[in-house]
């Protein structure tokens, strides 16, 4: 039975990028490639990159996107209204429901807008990446582009439509599980209006 491994590397900006990769066939996706590059790229020895996804179009977490394309011939993938907003391109633009393989694994792309007008959730078995739109704790920077009233609305109908055990991968800050938020952050703490 395939294994999955899943590093997290320590980006610019205080930004979580994430390597997944399948032990029998050695491929690889990368979630959220800021920069430096290299330091991705360093993780990769011995993988074949097939997917660079992007949660969201803020620079720090797809900065590191072309050239890890560049260096490794993988596809990028990110949804279009967040490359539509950002000035940016990808290979694949993704919709909710969509999934991406690698190896033996299926990522499933959970649209999650709010936090940027495309934002994305993506799910691998029971480990959801969930870049901006919930950390550890709280929610990710409000910025311009920032629907709060979407987010949270986000965060209520698809995280919480997941187990208790499902664990976050968020895109700065500690690893953290669906069940400790909801017990403990103030996000769950507030009506929806």
């Amino acid at each position: 039975m395939s294994r999955l491994s899943i590093v997290k590397v320590k980006q610019e900006r205080e930004v979580n990028g994430y390597l997944l990769s399948c032990s029998d066939t050695k491929e690889a996706l990368v979630v959220d490639a800021g920069e430096p590059a290299a330091k991705m790229l360093g993780q990769l020895r011995g993988l074949t990159l097939k997917w660079v996804v992007a949660t969201h179009g803020h620079p720090g977490h797809l900065a590191g996107k072309d050239e890890l394309k560049a260096a490794t011939g993988a596809s990028t993938a990110m949804s279009f209204a967040d490359a539509k907003t950002f000035l940016r391109s990808a290979d694949q633009y993704l919709l909710d429901a969509d999934e991406l393989e690698f190896g033996a694994f299926k990522v499933q792309v959970i649209a999650t807008p709010g936090h940027t007008p495309g934002s994305l959730s993506f799910l691998v078995g029971n480990h959801l990446f969930t870049g901006d739109t919930l950390l550890a704790g709280g929610l990710g920077r409000q910025m311009p582009d920032t629907d709060l009233r979407r987010q949270m609305s986000s965060i209520y109908t698809r995280y919480l439509a997941l187990p208790p055990a499902t664990a976050i991968y968020p895109g700065h800050g500690a690893v953290t599980t669906l069940e400790a938020e909801v017990r403990q952050s103030p996000v769950f703490r507030q009506p929806v209006r």
